[in-house]
């Protein structure tokens, strides 16, 4: 952003990155433009009664993995899915290696849920509201769960796709929104290397009307000089103000 070490100043800055990077970001925002803000890295996992509760359970943990503040959340019509989940995650977490136990420990005391919901519908309601980063859909009807669902940075649909699948080789993106951001902007794209700019061109006949209006929104706004802006091209054009 600076210029340093004999590199050019730039006007963006995007990629992944741990507290330190996106604090970076953050602070640097205004000056450049950066892809988005994000982290600590979440996972939410909407299961049925179809769900390989096994492979739900290892999922919440290689996502709680990442830090001690990796949200992990399950969202499930299925009561036995639940128990299991809650007795056998603990269970995976005191398998795993010192730091990686330490963290996804630490992950799902402070910041794993575990929500029953009543109907497909609600399950899409929560989901919605948590606009998780990652969600994984493991349920029948996965088209219909595909167009239903609105908020979430990547979607991982079925049980053959994993969140890790996408950090690691599969794509398409995983620098992805996160703390609910996915309610109004998706991941770095393309999108975000095009500017959008716009232009005006008027006629002078068009002036009779526009300028008008614009004069006496700026009078009323206590704007007098805008609204000479609009007086002097209605007197050379010919129009009245």
């Amino acid at each position: 952003a600076y210029g340093c070490f004999g590199n050019p100043e730039v006007d963006m800055i995007v990629g992944p990155g741990n507290q330190y990077v996106a604090e970076a970001k953050r602070l640097l925002y205004g000056k450049i433009g950066i892809d988005l803000i994000a982290g600590p890295t979440e996972i939410a996992i909407i299961a049925d009664k179809t769900a390989d509760k096994e492979i739900i359970a290892s999922d919440l943990v290689g996502q709680a993995e990442h830090g001690p503040n990796s949200p992990a959340w399950l969202f499930t019509n299925d009561q036995t899915l639940c128990d299991y989940v809650l007795k056998r995650v603990p269970e995976l977490i005191a398998d795993l290696p010192e730091h990686s136990k330490n963290n996804a420990g630490a992950a799902w005391r402070d910041y794993g849920e575990v929500i029953l919901c009543n109907t497909n519908e609600e399950l899409c309601q929560v989901s919605d509201q948590y606009a998780p980063e990652h969600l994984e859909v493991q349920a029948e009807s996965l088209n219909w769960w595909m167009d239903t669902l609105r908020n979430y940075g990547s979607l991982f649909l079925g049980e053959e796709t994993t969140v890790a699948y996408g950090d690691k080789c599969s794509g398409p993106n995983h620098i992805l929104p996160t703390k609910g951001a996915a309610k109004y902007t998706g991941g770095l794209s393309v999108g975000k290397f095009i500017k959008t700019v716009t232009f005006q061109r008027m006629t002078k006949e068009s002036n009779k009307e526009v300028g008008a209006a614009s004069a006496r929104i700026s009078r009323l706004e206590g704007m007098e000089a805008h609204a000479r802006t609009g007086d002097i091209r209605l007197r050379k054009y010919g129009h009245q103000n």
